[in-house]
């Protein structure tokens, strides 16, 4: 099993780089599970066609009472893909970080991963922090690779250098490693430069690099992902590419 967490600075396109992997591994005949542990809860939304699923938190704010079932919190997507999202708490209330923790603990309970079988498992974190809840997948066990998404952006490379410390950080426990780094372009001057020096600075190499376009824009219009809207897109090509050197580095 491929069990992947994809962290990045809020905004940076995460969700749109853990999403189009999603559909793809799902494409190749893979059965995968997309988790978003972030409070907004999008992450799976353009694997539902725009809709997103009713997050863990939400369910609990609601019912005040735990799942009985893994389809009252989660939705089948593109290509099979099994979509949650852990939500937060009432804004200004609680901790997000607590919602990932809570999340998982229920979905343990639910007994996710024996009853699912699943061939690849994403997890798309925040981070913006990575303290807490939000460092549940790198420490807990549930991820066992980290891609990190920036761009050549000084807060987004801010973020990513926080992200691979963390990780450093746990290297003596046997948790979570850094595969590498995603660049997601978003045409600032020496944009390459900058990533590739970061990536140097921290001994990672940079394993995908996506271009800033159009057809992501499009076919997130349409609640899509570009491996739906547009698999012959050039874009899309680059999250195949992605795709294959996961499977091909981490088997």
């Amino acid at each position: 099993m491929l069990k992947i967490a994809v962290y990045g600075k809020g905004g940076i396109g995460k969700s749109t780089v853990t999403s189009n992997l999603a559909a793809v591994f799902a494409s190749m005949g893979r059965r995968v599970i997309q988790i978003g542990c972030d409070p907004k809860a999008d992450s799976t939304i353009n694997l539902l066609g725009g809709q997103a699923p009713q997050s863990v938190m939400g369910y609990l704010r609601e019912r005040d009472a735990d799942p009985e079932t893994l389809e009252e919190i989660s939705r089948v997507g593109f290509g099979g893909v099994l979509c949650i999202e852990t939500g937060g708490p009432t804004p200004g209330l609680g901790c997000a970080g607590r919602g990932i923790l809570t999340t998982f603990q229920l979905l343990e309970g639910l007994r996710l991963f024996a009853r699912q079988k699943p061939d690849v498992v994403l997890y798309d974190v925040l981070g913006d922090v990575v303290c807490g809840g939000f460092a549940a997948p790198i420490r807990e066990g549930y991820a066992e690779q980290v891609l990190i998404v920036t761009s050549g952006e000084k807060m987004a490379l801010y973020a990513a250098n926080n992200i691979s410390s963390a990780v450093k950080n746990f290297a003596d426990r046997s948790y979570a490693k850094v595969f590498g780094v995603v660049l997601n372009r978003r045409s600032v001057p020496n944009e390459e430069e900058k990533v590739r020096a970061f990536a140097e600075a921290n001994g990672l190499d940079i394993v995908g690099d996506i271009p800033r376009s159009d057809e992501i824009i499009r076919c997130e219009d349409m609640g899509k992902t570009v491996i739906e809207g547009a698999p012959e897109s050039p874009v899309a090509q680059t999250f195949f590419a992605l795709a294959r050197r996961l499977e091909e580095g981490l088997t």
